[in-house]
Order: C-alpha cells, then structure tokens, then sequence
C-alpha cells in the first residue's frame, strides 16, 4: 500500500497528512505529538477518527500543519485522517460522516468593519 496524502482545513489552519501502515507514530511539524499539542483535549480530537474506526496505532501519519491556532489545527488534522480513512476504505465513511467529520466547518472570523472598533462593536457614544 502507498502513502495516502489528504488535506483538511478548520479556519484559517490548513493540514496536509501523508498516511502509510505502520506502528502508530504520528508527528506534526516533525515533532512527537505529545510535543506539539501538550494539551490532551487536541492529542484526543486528533485521534478520534482513528479510534472511531478501530484502527488506533495501525497507520505512521506525517503531519504537515500551518496557519490558525492549536484548536483549529487540530481540527484540520483530523478532517485529513478522516478523509484519509475514506480513501482506504469506503467502510469507514458512514460512521466518520455520522459524527460530523467528514464536514468542513466553514465558520471563519467576520472581517473588521471602516468606522467600528471590531467587525460589529461600535466606538462608544459620547452626547456631549
């Protein structure tokens, strides 16, 4: 079997993974990923698909991860193992699709608006 490369986005972050049979490792950034989410609520949400599909610890993931913050990267990771589970085995779509990962989510920050102080808080009034 050949290496499975899927991407995956979640705001502004964007992951692309290269998936291949293996032992479990996972790196992001060329980094251990215990070392770049230390936070286990990420390590858990980038694992999801894998333990949803029963196939923890069977596939080496090389995780190229840019843009956004921690939370949403983590999101983008794990829409690209969900996408990548797909594209192994078509099995694996209906329950990865039932919790939502196969779904891209498009809400993105609101854009600052000319003449307000954030996209939709005004200055304050001032009568006098």
């Amino acid at each position: 079997m050949e290496v499975i490369n899927t991407i995956g986005r979640r705001k502004t972050s964007v992951a692309r993974i290269y998936m291949k049979p293996g032992n479990g490792n996972i790196t992001v950034n060329k980094r251990a990923l215990e070392v770049y989410f230390p936070f286990d609520l990420h390590q858990i949400v980038v694992k999801q698909p894998l333990a949803l599909v029963n196939q923890d610890g069977a596939y080496d993931i090389a995780i190229n991860v840019d843009g956004g913050g921690i939370k949403g990267q983590a999101e983008a990771i794990r829409m690209a193992i969900s996408r990548a589970l797909c594209e192994i085995n078509g099995e694996n779509r209906p329950p990865l699709k039932k919790e939502g990962f196969l779904t891209r989510d498009s809400r993105m920050v609101e854009r600052k608006k000319a003449g307000r102080r954030k996209a939709r808080r005004r200055f304050q009034f001032s009568k006098r």
